[in-house]
């Protein structure tokens, strides 16, 4: 269990944009970035190396790729 305190300070080390909790997955999530930050043994590990990509970057990178017409 995460402290709401400590919640309200931490941010994604990549866009420093505010990260929100996810209870079940034991995660701290970043939307813009789209990482998911480990917590373990109720510590945020805010290491890029750590974290795990969400659903919604494949589909932003893959646009990226996408030739332009």
């Amino acid at each position: 269990m995460m402290d709401s305190r400590l919640l309200d300070l931490l941010v994604c080390p990549i866009c420093k944009g505010s990260v929100q909790y996810e209870r079940t997955a034991q995660e701290l999530v970043c939307p813009r970035d789209h990482l998911a930050f480990p917590i373990r043994d109720g510590i945020a590990v805010m290491l890029v190396e750590q974290a795990r990509e969400t659903q919604g970057a494949g589909a932003e990178a893959a646009a990226a790729q996408a030739p332009q017409a």
